[in-house]
């Protein structure tokens, strides 16, 4: 029989395996922003190739991944801000400081890298939509999972928004310059944009730097206008989750199963089809800005099905799985230390691979990172207990330089406190 100690262990593991999961998968998108213009991450035709195999890596990466890892940080987010939260007051400190402190140097962190690292920062959205997610720190499952719903349906009717205005441009406008900005996101944007685009990130350190200061401001409140409404849900998800058992690893694996079965028998015809209609309208921009409200209705069940799948498929002890955790208790580390390795592989002041690699050609760099995380991680841990940006934030957060120092390997400590 599994002694509680024991159980108490792969439990909260669980929580770092999905991490680890997750800060790896995460790139499989991400490092189309990294190496190619902006509208490569939404249309194969603006950039990138959309024949062959670079058709196929994308058809792959929209019917599996896209949007599910990053909603399933988001998921995790929720899941960790509650644990630090019952934490904090089984300890007897104040939860409502110790979350707050924890987000304002998580926002300062994420501006930061923001700023000077990447445009693509996801963590001063994530402190801004944390503090609000606080408020509902209390409440049971069932009443997590409906206002997480709601949100979700509030952002898929936000989102509906734009193609919606393509459509009518298209009509009343044609050549209106807000149609050439959509073009810029969903379409093809025209080859001066394309040019102007792959200048400035082939260039210097010094001109993305001032685009970043110039069109920062906008970028920040149009993801939290767009898909704060969505992280916050996923959020609540991600509590619910952690608070129903499934994130500790607590169901027994035939409800895993259960899940999985249903979820992505929902989800996968649901992207296969939409997958479909994209590549059977030659990519129109209509159809792919369509996209956003019509995956934020689908994303859920399929980032609950990829849980599942997971913590079925993860062996405690087993090697793998052991290289997940430890990539997941550096989850912060690793992904600031993805945009440091990308930008310094894409970017003109690296080595300036911005650009010059098909979709497909990409894959072999994120292989090379992936492995590079799973190496490290494990090394690391062996001889600290926390991540160098795990033990900043959290020194930071609780005001004085906490131990680093003691392998971290067996410690039931998780890396999110």
């Amino acid at each position: 029989m599994e002694s509680p100690t024991a159980t108490a262990v792969l439990r909260l593991a669980s929580l770092d395996v999905v991490r680890g999961v997750a800060v790896l998968g995460i790139l499989l998108l991400n490092i189309l922003a990294f190496a190619m213009p902006e509208a490569a991450y939404v249309n194969p035709r603006a950039y990138g190739g959309w024949h062959g195999a670079d058709l196929a890596t994308w058809a792959v990466n929209f019917i599996l991944f896209d949007g599910r890892m990053r909603g399933l940080f988001s998921f995790l987010f929720g899941a960790s801000t509650l644990l630090v939260i019952e934490r904090a007051e089984a300890s007897g400190r104040d939860p409502a400081r110790v979350h707050y402190n924890r987000m304002v140097w998580l926002l300062v962190f994420g501006l930061a890298h923001f700023f000077l690292v990447w445009h693509g920062d996801i963590l001063a959205h994530y402190a801004l939509i944390g503090m609000i997610a606080y408020a509902m720190r209390e409440m049971p499952v069932p009443r997590l999972l409906v206002i997480g719903t709601m949100l979700a349906l509030a952002s898929a009717l936000l989102c509906a928004a734009i193609p919606l205005n393509i459509i009518q441009l298209q009509a009343e406008s044609p050549n209106a310059a807000a149609l050439q900005a959509y073009a810029q996101s969903f379409g093809v944007p025209l080859p001066g944009d394309l040019a102007r685009d792959l200048a400035l990130h082939r260039g210097g350190y010094g001109a993305l730097l001032a685009d970043r200061l110039h069109e920062g401001g906008g970028t920040l409140f149009g993801l939290f206008l767009f898909f704060g409404p969505e992280t916050l849900g996923y959020m609540l998800f991600g509590m619910a989750a952690l608070r129903s058992g499934m994130l500790r690893g607590e169901w027994a694996p035939a409800r895993y199963r259960r899940w999985l079965l249903v979820c992505w028998s929902i989800a996968l015809p649901a992207y296969a089809a939409l997958a479909w209609w994209q590549c059977s309208s030659g990519f129109d921009m209509r159809v792919l800005a369509a996209m956003m409200p019509l995956t934020t209705l689908c994303r859920p069940p399929m980032i609950a099905g990829w849980i599942c799948l997971i913590l079925l498929l993860a062996r405690p002890g087993g090697a793998l799985t052991t290289l997940l955790a430890a990539a997941g208790r550096m989850a912060f580390t690793n992904y600031l230390a993805t945009s440091l390795i990308c930008t310094t592989l894409f970017y003109g002041y690296g080595l300036g691979w911005y650009g010059h690699l098909s979709r497909w050609q990409l894959y072999p760099v994120v292989f090379a990172i992936w492995a590079a995380i799973l190496i490290w991680s494990r090394l690391w841990l062996a001889h600290f207990r926390f991540g160098p940006f795990e033990w900043l934030w959290r020194s930071l957060a609780r005001g004085s330089f906490q131990p680093i120092r003691g392998s971290a390997l067996g410690n039931n400590a998780s890396a999110s406190q």
